[in-house]
């Protein structure tokens, strides 16, 4: 048996601005949602000694101006599915944290956020994406980034000042 937690929003916009009653919709479809499907299922996952996909994002390793709640709910799924991962080891089960970065969907328009330079150009299709995480849930990888770049991006995050990260994420949220 596979769970795979997939439903997720963004809004691009400053914080202060923003309709609250949309940010907490994002939180509960982001996080708690996620959370009540994961919980409710989990007993036959394990049971069946099945695997788990949460779709984070490469957001997840960012903090992100411009879409603070968005990012803030992806690392919320990144961190649950790592602590899960630990937790189900020994019943068998895997969890994958699937993390991508812009992607060829809807989500740019959902997110008032077509403008960004984050979604121009070449980007991956959702099927390109989806069967990366499905061949990486399979080889029981905990976490997954799609594409060379985002990989590069996650880990060099790690080095980097957090004020030239806060200033470059807002940068490119605003282009």
């Amino acid at each position: 048996n596979e769970l795979v937690n997939n439903a997720g929003f963004g809004d691009l916009g400053e914080f202060v601005s923003s309709d609250l009653s949309r940010q907490l919709s994002m939180i509960d479809l982001n996080v708690r949602s996620l959370t009540e499907l994961t919980h409710l299922f989990l007993p036959e996952v394990i049971k069946n000694k099945g695997k788990i996909m949460n779709l984070a994002s490469t957001a997840a390793f960012l903090p992100g101006p411009g879409m603070s709640v968005y990012y803030g709910t992806k690392h919320f799924v990144l961190a649950f599915s790592e602590a899960l991962a630990s937790e189900l080891s020994d019943a068998g089960v895997t969890v994958t944290a699937l993390c991508p970065g812009p992607t060829k969907t809807n989500f740019a328009k959902s997110a008032h956020a077509a403008n960004s330079s984050l979604f121009k150009g070449s980007l991956p299709s959702a099927q390109e994406v989806a069967k990366y995480g499905w061949r990486a849930m399979y080889a029981g990888k905990r976490i997954t980034v799609y594409g060379t770049r985002n990989k590069i991006l996650t880990q060099l995050v790690r080095f980097v000042p957090r004020s030239v990260v806060l200033k470059t994420v807002r940068r490119i949220q605003t282009r």
